[in-house]
């Protein structure tokens, strides 16, 4: 019984949570329409609710609206397949790691980012609008474009727009193991 989850209330009824959770995806296709500036403050507004290590909010966020810082970043970006009408940087001040004794080896940081982005990508799809993370590209171009100061460090960018009608296919893993391969009930 290892593999089986353990049986309890039916929670996929109609709970709005998990449906958004399962609904979210990744949209690699968004129209020309600019994200209004108050889906955007939102959007970013609810990285502050993500968990963060200790509470010791490390990350500074940078909205990014105009065409040509968005088209400069996305030059150094080879992950960034969309073309955003917005994006949201999330920075690690590295500086301030530094600063309460954290060894670079410290996962939390990194983990923080990954809280954060989870939360504005469910705060996106939330408001309607398509969104996704990218982790490939030039951490110290993209700091030179934002002007980041010394010890500040991008880590990942959630790009923002509505979604096209027409989105390329999902991208489907062949092969590997199937979810319940992956989950174990209190051992393995």
């Amino acid at each position: 019984m290892s593999g089986e989850e353990p049986t309890g209330g039916d929670t996929a009824g109609g709970d709005a949570v998990l449906r958004a959770i399962r609904t979210r995806r990744v949209v690699r296709a968004l129209a020309d329409a600019p994200v209004e500036p108050g889906q955007l403050r939102a959007v970013l507004d609810s990285a502050r609710y993500a968990p963060h290590a200790g509470n010791r909010r490390l990350h500074r966020y940078v909205a990014v609206t105009r065409p040509g810082m968005l088209r400069a970043i996305r030059m150094v970006s080879p992950g960034m397949l969309q073309r955003p009408a917005a994006a949201i940087v999330v920075c690690v001040d590295w500086a301030g790691v530094r600063a309460y004794g954290f060894p670079e080896s410290n996962p939390g940081p990194y983990v923080d980012v990954g809280t954060a982005a989870a939360t504005m990508l469910m705060a996106a799809h939330g408001l309607g609008l398509g969104a996704g993370p990218v982790t490939s590209f030039s951490r110290a171009a993209v700091a030179v474009l934002l002007g980041a100061p010394d010890g500040v460090r991008p880590e990942l960018i959630v790009c923002l727009g509505h979604p096209s009608p027409q989105q390329p296919p999902p991208v489907r893993r062949r092969g590997g193991p199937a979810w319940t391969d992956q989950v174990r009930w209190e051992h393995f």
